[in-house]
């Protein structure tokens, strides 16, 4: 931030935000001042958040898994609890990654598929945190593709504008090591109980998940064992309520679910497997 005095106090902000009735007002005012190239930027950035913008929306990113991701306006911002989707793929992948005996594997690189990227979040993470990694992204909103286009494209990662499969390279069938999908699973009658700042100022294709929330959930696992390799697997963030409906959903269309849970970030995610060959056949 610039040298110069600013017209707001750091109490002066903390006071604006408790009244606009942000929680966190202190942490909230101790990034905008960081942020706030400018006394007058300062200003404007706290009439924006006082306001009802996203904090995240205002600064232009979010942290997520120790990053700074770019979160344009109206685009959806990542959450803290979709961390623990990240941490369920990253160890899937690196389980992958080692070979029989404990060692490297001799095998091409792991190839990651995120669907509904949003900002990219979940694909920068898994780069920032794997190596040898095949990572594609795909979203339908056209200002969600180009945060993640900026996101993603330093670590190589490939974005895609379009609806869940649809603009994936064909190659990709059959090949995909692990799938994961942030996918929206809020109720249609749910959306007006969620705070204004998501329910006003985030995309509603990336929160409304039909009567019952599982409407997108449930077109990604109709056609995931088409994209999957055998072994592959897709993780998908749900909630627990949610959670065994979307397990009968997986077990309708051939993988092998199992549920995990985080209570520390209020997060479930269902893992389904691809059977192998060998698995197939009862082996």
């Amino acid at each position: 931030m610039s040298a110069s005095p600013s017209p707001l106090s750091r109490s002066v902000i903390v006071a604006r935000l408790r009244a606009a009735g942000c929680v966190f007002a202190e942490d909230e005012a101790r990034l905008l001042v960081y942020a706030a190239r400018t006394p007058g930027d300062l200003t404007a950035m706290v009439d924006r958040r006082a306001a009802g913008l996203p904090l995240e929306h205002v600064l232009g990113w979010a942290w997520f898994c120790g990053l700074r991701i770019a979160v344009d306006p109206g685009v959806f911002v990542p959450r803290r609890r979709t961390e623990f989707l990240v941490r369920q793929a990253a160890a899937l992948v690196r389980g992958l990654a080692v070979g029989p005996a404990g060692g490297a594997s001799n095998r091409p690189r792991v190839v990651v598929v995120d669907l509904c990227c949003g900002s990219g979040a979940v694909g920068a993470a898994l780069l920032a945190a794997l190596d040898a990694v095949e990572l594609h992204a795909a979203d339908l909103d056209p200002a969600a593709v180009r945060c993640a286009c900026r996101n993603l494209a330093v670590a190589g990662g490939q974005v895609y504008e379009g609806d869940l499969y649809e603009p994936l390279p064909a190659t990709l069938r059959g090949r995909v090591d692990v799938l994961v999908a942030n996918a929206p699973y809020v109720p249609t009658a749910a959306i007006k109980l969620l705070p204004p700042e998501a329910r006003i100022h985030e995309p509603r294709m990336a929160l409304d998940g039909g009567a019952d929330g599982l409407d997108v959930l449930r077109r990604v696992t109709a056609e995931a064992a088409q994209w999957l390799a055998p072994g592959g697997h897709l993780l998908v963030e749900t909630s627990e309520r949610q959670a065994p409906r979307t397990v009968e959903t997986v077990v309708r269309n051939g993988l092998i679910p199992r549920v995990a849970s985080s209570a520390e970030l209020n997060a479930t995610v269902v893992i389904a497997t691809k059977p192998t060959r060998h698995e197939w056949l009862g082996g």
